[in-house]
């Protein structure tokens, strides 16, 4: 770690940072399918493994086994760390709401002191709340589970999908406004254009000053790169 911040790992995002995300905070990246939200989160729990820290992914969606091929894609291998118990891999199942809900609040915040972690990652948020009728139940999910993260000081990072009419706002409208940073990953395609571009943009990340300019970022072999020195999109 730098200081008061925790380097993401993804190329030219921590320059845009002023060196990552501050210490303790919940993170957001939201984006539409395909844009690299899990990707994003392996590539930022990697990063922590890499410089000797203990992490936690959660997924809903991935089991361990799919996780880890995720990531050795990447050239990531995190099956070493795992095999060290260095990396704490978490599925929870959503067909079962209710006891997925009971388990993230019994279960969470000691797993994560005992196991001494200092990132964590939940993909998706979007798939947790989608377990709730009500904005008031997907509400106080959300705010319980934020209170639950902040009080165990780890740096956490979720994954939201975005509206397909407004892909500036996650899914549900309310993740946005209950984390501390928000970081927004787009795909676009021009009219006339042979292929589409992806963008990224730091809609807010409290106490911390950043750069809120749009910029162009590619998915390669090595994963996540932010091409921070380009010109706004």
């Amino acid at each position: 770690m730098t200081g008061d911040k925790v380097p993401t790992g993804v190329g030219g995002l921590d320059e845009l940072l002023g060196g990552g995300i501050p210490k303790g905070h919940i993170a957001v990246v939201m984006g539409a399918f395909g844009t690299g939200k899990t990707t994003f989160g392996l590539q930022f729990i990697n990063q922590g493994l890499a410089s000797g820290e203990q992490c936690i992914f959660i997924s809903l969606e991935e089991d361990t086994k799919s996780i880890l091929k995720s990531a050795d894609a990447f050239g990531w291998n995190l099956q070493k760390y795992f095999d060290e118990n260095k990396l704490g891999l978490y599925k929870l199942e959503p067909a079962d709401a209710k006891n997925t809900v009971t388990r993230i609040k019994s279960e969470l915040p000691s797993f994560i002191k005992e196991f001494k972690a200092t990132r964590v990652v939940l993909d998706s948020v979007s798939l947790l709340n989608m377990l709730f009728d009500t904005d008031q139940e997907r509400r106080a999910t959300l705010f319980n589970l934020c209170q639950l993260l902040r009080s165990t000081g780890c740096t956490s990072l979720l994954t939201a999908e975005v509206k397909d009419d407004n892909p500036r706002s996650s899914r549900d409208g309310l993740v946005e406004y209950t984390v501390d940073g928000v970081i927004l990953l787009q795909y676009d395609e021009p009219e006339n254009a042979s292929e589409g571009k992806l963008s990224l943009r730091i809609l807010k990340m409290r106490r911390c000053e950043h750069s809120r300019r749009i910029k162009p970022y590619s998915i390669g072999k090595n994963g996540i790169t932010v091409y921070a020195g380009s010109d706004n999109l």
